[in-house]
This record gives structure tokens, sequence and C-alpha cells, in this order.
């Protein structure tokens, strides 16, 4: 670390996915909850900015006033790409809307979901049977497309935060080092602390080994009794999301802290962002997302580490 680093201020952000509040991928836990509540809800508690979810506006100018009117920010919006089976020019083409929504709104990543032959929506398919590349070859032909299609998305302003993600192509600690290698700058990594520590790793361990790719971070805890079932069990991904897998920092077994000062360490400057997939019946919405938002701005502002009732 540099005496320029060691002294650079730690301008992190810190916002929210609304997915507490209302989960995309599986509309009876808070479907019937208004995006008015989840954004009303997270200004009220201190948040700078949403990441988007089904129910925001997808015409730019009409996303822009609708954050506006709420005094919050655009964080980014997760884009289900394919770059497994399909070339970049059929990516490229297909992103374009989502694309322009973001650059319109300053977003300056786009969290990058690889839903190709991915299980992480599919109720009953167990976690094993997830997608993995047959060889090293193909694993790199994945590499040089992403590489590409990360380089036309910087041309627009954005860069692509790669988000590792159970029951995709990309899950394990080896395939992230695998992805990093077989990518270039262009491709940046969003870390998740959730989906690190249910993947098999240690989420400072692979935090340390890839930070200078990190361009985004997603700040979810797990608890790991669930995990082990998840396994055990033969659980699919809504399965484990369903049983309690995981919740916000500060309210299971991952170290933040640790976290936080490796990235107040190593300079990062960008969105802290609070993404745990709960059922708001069992897990209330503002009660969740208030508890993260302290524990995040406590151990960014430097307070001693404590846990967050």
């Amino acid at each position: 670390m540099t005496d320029q680093t060691a002294t650079r201020p730690f301008e992190v952000k810190i916002g929210i996915n609304p997915i507490g509040w209302s989960n995309d991928d599986l509309p009876a836990l808070g479907g019937e909850t208004p995006l008015s509540t989840a954004l009303a809800e997270g200004r009220a508690i201190g948040y700078q900015g949403f990441e988007l979810g089904n129910k925001f506006p997808r015409e730019p100018a009409a996303l822009r006033t609708l954050m506006a009117g709420y005094g919050l920010e655009v964080v980014s919006g997760w884009y289900s790409g394919r770059l497994a089976q399909r070339p970049v020019d059929e990516e490229i083409a297909a992103v374009a809307p989502h694309l322009r929504l973001l650059a319109e709104n300053g977003c300056k990543v786009m969290v990058y979901g690889e839903v190709a032959g991915s299980i992480q929506g599919e109720p009953s398919v167990p976690l094993y049977k997830r997608p993995r590349f047959r060889d090293d070859d193909a694993f790199r032909r994945y590499g040089e497309r992403l590489t590409a299609f990360g380089r036309y998305l910087l041309r627009h302003g954005v860069r692509l935060a790669y988000h590792h993600h159970m029951g995709a192509y990309v899950e394990s600690p080896g395939d992230i080092d695998r992805l990093m290698a077989h990518t270039g700058e262009e491709v940046g990594l969003l870390f998740d602390s959730g989906h690190a520590c249910f993947g098999g790793g240690d989420p400072l361990t692979i935090l340390d080994r890839h930070i200078q790719r990190v361009c985004h971070v997603h700040c979810k805890d797990v608890r790991p009794a669930m995990i082990r079932h998840a396994f055990n069990r033969q659980w699919s991904f809504l399965d484990a999301v369903l049983n309690g897998v995981f919740t916000v920092p500060g309210d299971g077994a991952i170290d933040f802290a640790a976290i936080v000062e490796r990235l107040r360490a190593h300079g990062y400057q960008g969105w802290l962002v609070v993404e745990a997939e709960q059922d708001p019946a069992v897990a209330p919405s503002y009660a969740c997302a208030a508890r993260g938002y302290r524990t995040l701005r406590a151990l960014v502002d430097g307070a001693p580490h404590r846990r967050v009732a």
C-alpha cells in the first residue's frame, strides 16, 4: 500500500438492492409491496442509492425522475448475460436498452450475471447440477468473449462487474480464479461476500486475491447451518433462499469489519450494496435493511466493530 493510498479518503457510498422488499425470482416474497415503499424506507434509513429490480421504470428519463423524487441515485442493475452460449455481437445487441438505462442514469458499473445454463432460478434443481465448462479451453473462449463485451461497455462509460453466483458457471473460488485469469482488465469483479462463502470460499481470501479487479461490492451475510443443509439436503438455490441462507450484514457469520478494512486499505471507491434475499414475512424489510445499513455505516465511519442489534 502506498502512502498516497493510505491517506486517500475512503469514498464509498452505501446502497441497497430492493430484493429485501420484493424478490424478482420469487414473486411470492414481497410481490405485493409497491416500489414506493422500498424507496421511501431505504431513503429514510440513510441509503444513498438503489440497484434496480423488475418494478423500476425501464425508460431512462422516467427512472431519473423517479429516483430524483426520493433523493436517491441509481447504483446499477442486473443484466442477464448469455455469453457462455452466444457470440459477442448478439450480446451487444441484447444489452442495448439496459446499457442506455444505466449510462443515462450515471451508473459506472453493470452487474453481469451469467444465466446461460444457470439453475439459480430453477426451484427443483439441486445446486450440484450447476453448469461447468468442460475444459480450460472452453473457459478461455468464454473469457475472450467477456473481455470483448466489457471493452464495448467501457466505450459507453460503464464497466462490466461480473457477479460470481451460486448455480452458475462461475461459483467456486477456483471458478473465480479462472475467470480472472482468462479475462482482461475490461472485466471487473463484483465481489459478493455471501456468494463467496456459499460457493465454498473464505470471502476475505477471495477479496485479497482479486482486489485489484473489484469494481463493485455486494454485502450479504450467511447462516452457515443453512449452507450445510443446502448441500446435504440437495436444495435448489431458491430452496436455500427460502430457508434463510442469506441475511443482512451483522446478522450472520461473515466478518464485515475485515472486509471493509481491506477495501479501505486498498483505496476502493465505489458502492457497498446491501443485498440479502430473504422472505419479508420472516425477516421484516425495514428492520433488516436498517440493521444492514447501521452495520456498514459504523464500519465505514471507523467505529469500533461490534454486533449491531
